[in-house]
């Protein structure tokens, strides 16, 4: 799953590849806002993400997009 994330006073997003579904990832989100500490998610590669919620813009949860190569994409 795709989770695109804005965070307040910052140009760009945060985007990570989980491998969680989207309703595991939407729990995860509200029980961080309920508790006003932090979001933690695992991207693919194991490696973990943590903003604090307060700093949270939005949090956009999409499916996975393959990547198109060669003349065939346009």
């Amino acid at each position: 799953m795709e989770v695109k994330i804005g965070v307040a006073h910052s140009a760009r997003e945060l985007t990570v590849e989980s491998p969680l579904s989207a309703e595991e990832i939407e729990a995860a989100v509200s029980k961080a806002l309920s508790d006003g500490g932090v979001l933690a998610l695992a991207d693919d590669r194991g490696r973990r993400l943590l903003v604090p919620v307060d700093k949270l813009s939005y949090v956009e949860i999409g499916e996975s997009e393959t990547r198109r190569v060669g003349f065939g994409a346009l």
